[in-house]
This record gives structure tokens, C-alpha cells and sequence, in this order.
């Protein structure tokens, strides 16, 4: 994460503030990645532990999320800052699946009163895991949990080296309606500038496959700014991933954190950062192929839409249940997780403690979100997507105006980044592309300074 000093006022109330304001983000649009708020890095231990039965006996979501969290990989990639260890030992995975299951048994009398609504499985490559324990995923799904796998919506990331046959059939079996793969790059030099084990054959081999099992909906990730890419390169990439018509493409600017291999200079080429240009001309190019833009990331089809008929699920009302280690679960009121790391070492004996617990009925870290951050969150998961914020919903919610309790609001507005109309403030195509730097313009001082007081092992 960046930890830079952050100069411009929160709340400017001169007009020219404005143009600053629209200056000094496009200036450095690429700040950080904030995919949640609040950040990870401000999670701390509690002063007690806080009973799981606690947390979520007066949660008020209609719907949860479940999501479990494989922390392994075949190899930890240049650009990777995730909880995840690379590690291939099929004993070492089973007895981790094993905990998972423990895990779900303690938490499922607290989180069965609600239907869940979408279920997740990430890391790390959940690929990775042999066929059994694969599929003991969504036993621990089904039969701990009450999971119906035929009225959710199924998300299952995985790798190219790690599509075989067998695992696919897996997923198909269960109703996964999405598959997601990391390819980062079709080109070779790229793909070994941030220590990626990959071939095109390999990538191009797994895609094939994957579309012969016809799965609703296939998701393909790409990331622009790798060290050596150029414009036309990335268009090339991006140019592969479309011939096998993904119904939704992410697209994720390089990020130089601490504890990783590739370094902040390895992302200029001739002392120029190209990840704007890319973006740019990806955007362009997607949409002229027909996909929509959903936020700075997601471009997707109409089409990319399950099969199922799905009960409803609002990400605004939280109802997020973490099962494994570096999952993360959200409550209204407390998020809450396992530590975080990404050092070998300091991973390894996180893992090695969830592994050997006996007890997961209690969580003793995370964060316990005052009214301000439940707010600022509220805008943010809402803001930095293409439908934007409805106004009556955080009235609703909150029993204020969100332009009035934030004037940050207002000048994005007249900064050009923002528009409002039929009660709902969205983000214009430039405030899109800047959204990384309006997110973190908008973290709390509260949130900022535990952030950069985070230290990551």
C-alpha cells in the first residue's frame, strides 16, 4: 500500500478548490486499491474477544454472502500482496480443509437464520486443492451451512496450470455459475517480469477448455502497467482475451506494495507510466465490443447473468461470512478476520495457528466501525461502481443527507467527477477512471492513520 502524505484538504470551501482537487487526483490517479473499506491494514487486535454469536444475532441483512478463503498457490506472482502462501502439499491442503470444516460447524448455528444468497470461493488458486478436497468445499457448503447450491450465485477463482478436466467437472456438477482466472498478460517477457509461471499455450490451453464447459459465465482478470508493457502490447492481451468472448473482463492497474518483487520503478518504461493510456484504450475498445462498464475494473456483458433464479443479495447491508484464514466477514457494526500478512513466514504461522485451533467461535481482530466509517463505507461501496449512490438510501439508512454530511460530495460535483440526477450521485467517465484516487481521498484521517501505522510482516 502507499503511505504517502496526503496535502490536500478534506474539505475545501473556495471554489477554486475544485479544479485543485481535480488536478491534484489526476496527477496520481493510481494511489491504492481500496477493494474495501475500511482498508485491511486498519484492522487491530480487540480489547477482548467478541463472541461470533454476538456479531451476528442482530445482524439486519435479509441475505448472506458466505465467501471461504484458500490461502495457497502454486507460486507467489511480483504483484501479489494477498494472504496466500505458495505451497503445492496435498496433506498440508487437506488438513486446512479439514479446519474450514471445523469452522463452518462452530459458526453455523449464529449464521443459519439467514438464506445465503451468493457464495465465493477465493485465495490463492482454489484450483489448487486435489479433486477431493475440491469438492469437500461445497460439502462443507451444503451440509454445514445449508447452502442451497441451486438458488445461489457460485463464484470459483482458479489458475491455468490448475484447469483440468476433473476440476471443472467439479465445478460444473455443483451449479458454479462464474469461473475466474488470472491470466495478467498473454505475453511471455510480461508474464516473467512479475515471476508469473505461465505460458500463452498454457493460458490459451486452459481457456479452451474452460469454454468447452460452457459455464454461464467466465471471468478473465488482466493487469496493464507490468514492467516493459507498452500501449500497443496490453491492446494485444487484451485482443487474445476477447477471442474467447469473456462475459466479464477485470482490469486491475499494477500496484508496487511492500514485501513484493516488483518495485515502484519496474512499472515505468522510459521514465513514463503508461497505465492511464492503457486504461484508456481498453475502455475504448471494450466498449465498442459491447461490454459495459460497471467501475473502473468490471466490464461485462448484459448476458453475464447466472442461470439461477436468485434470491436477492445487497452488499450495502453487509451479511459477509468469512470461513478460512485471511477471509474477512462483515457485520454492520464489526469487521473481522484472521491477521494479516504477506511475508513467507509470517503466513506460514498464521496458517499454522488456524490449523491447530479448536475453537473459531470468537473473533479477537478486526475493526468495530463507528457511525462515520459505517457511513463513509456506505458511500464508497456505492460511489465507486457505475450505478452510483442513491441519495434515499443512505437517507434511509442513516437519517441524513449524504451531501450534507459530506462536502467532499458537493465538490466532486463541481470538480466535473461526479453528477447528480434523479436522486442518485454517480461518477462521471473521467471520475471513473480517477476512482482509485477519489477513494483514497475519502478514507477517514481516523482510518488513514491506522493504516499507515500497519506494520506488515
Amino acid at each position: 500500500m502507499n503511505t504517502k502524505p496526503r496535502t490536500m484538504p478534506s474539505v475545501p470551501d473556495a471554489h477554486g478548490e475544485a479544479d485543485r482537487l481535480r488536478a491534484w487526483l489526476a496527477a496520481d490517479p493510481y494511489r491504492s486499491y481500496l477493494y474495501a473499506y475500511p482498508h485491511k491494514t486498519a484492522y487491530r487486535p480487540f480489547d477482548e474477544p467478541i463472541p461470533l454469536e454476538q456479531l451476528w444475532e442482530g445482524e439486519p441483512a435479509e441475505t448472506f454472502f458466505l465467501y471461504m478463503h484458500i490461502p495457497f498457490c502454486g507460486a507467489r506472482c511480483g504483484f501479489c500482496n494477498l494472504f496466500t502462501l505458495p505451497d503445492k502439499n496435498a496433506d498440508a491442503h487437506e488438513r486446512y480443509v479439514d479446519a474450514l470444516a471445523r469452522q463452518a460447524k462452530q459458526l453455523a448455528p449464529y449464521v443459519t437464520r439467514r438464506p445465503f444468497a451468493r457464495f465465493a470461493v477465493g485465495g490463492g488458486t482454489p484450483t489448487l486443492l486435489e479433486p477431493k478436497e475440491l469438492e469437500r468445499l461445497f460439502a462443507i457448503a451444503t451440509d454445514e451451512l445449508d447452502v442451497d447450491l441451486s438458488l445461489v450465485s457460485i463464484s470459483v477463482e482458479t489458475s491455468p496450470e490448475t484447469v483440468t478436466p476433473e476440476r471443472l467437472a467439479i465445478l460444473r456438477d455443483h451449479h458454479t455459475d462464474r469461473v475466474s482466472m488470472g491470466i495478467q498478460s498473454f505475453v511471455e517477457a510480461e508474464a516473467a517480469a512479475i515471476y508469473r509461471p505461465q505460458k500463452p499455450d498454457e493460458v490459451e490451453r486452459a481457456l479452451t477448455m474452460l469454454r468447452s464447459f460452457a459455464f454461464p459465465i467466465l471471468n478473465l482478470d488482466l493487469i496493464y502497467g507490468l514492467p516493459g508493457q507498452t500501449v500497443d502490447s496490453w491492446l494485444y492481451s487484451l485482443e487474445r482475451a476477447l477471442v474467447y468472448e469473456p462475459e466479464e473482463i477485470f482490469l486491475y492497474p499494477l500496484y508496487t506494495r511492500d514485501h513484493m518483487i516488483v518495485k515502484p520503478s519496474q512499472i515505468q518504461e522510459s521514465g513514463t507510466d503508461v497505465r492511464m493510456a492503457c486504461y484508456l484504450a481498453a475502455r475504448e475498445r471494450l466498449l465498442a465490443a459491447g461490454y459495459r462498464q460497471y467501475s473502473m475494473r468490471r466490464f461485462a456483458k448484459i448476458s453475464a447473468v447466472s442461470a439461477k433464479t436468485l434470491l436477492p443479495y445487497d452488499c450495502q447491508e453487509e451479511g459477509m461470512v468469512g470461513l478460512g484464514c485471511g477471509a474477512r466477514s462483515y457485520t454492520r457494526d464489526v469487521h473481522y478476520a484472521s491477521r494479516y500478512a504477506v511475508g513467507r513466514k509470517a503466513t506460514e504461522s498464521i496458517i499454522a495457528d488456524y490449523v491447530q485451533a479448536e475453537r473459531y467461535d470468537k473473533t479477537d481482530y478486526g475493526i468495530i466501525l463507528s457511525l462515520e466509517e459505517q457511513r463513509r463505507r456506505f458511500i464508497l461501496k456505492a460511489l465507486l461502481h457505475a450505478e452510483g449512490l442513491q441519495l434515499s438510501s443512505y437517507a434511509a439508512r442513516f437519517g441524513s443527507a449524504a451531501m450534507d454530511d459530506y462536502a467532499e460530495l458537493d465538490l466532486l460535483v463541481e470538480a466535473g467527477l461526479a453528477g447528480s440526477e434523479a436522486g442518485r450521485l454517480t461518477l462521471s467517465a473521467e471520475g471513473l477512471a480517477l476512482s482509485d484516487a477519489i477513494g483514497d481521498w475519502f478514507i477517514s484521517p481516523h482510518i488513514r492513520e491506522r493504516m499507515e501505522g500497519f506494520e506488515m510482516r
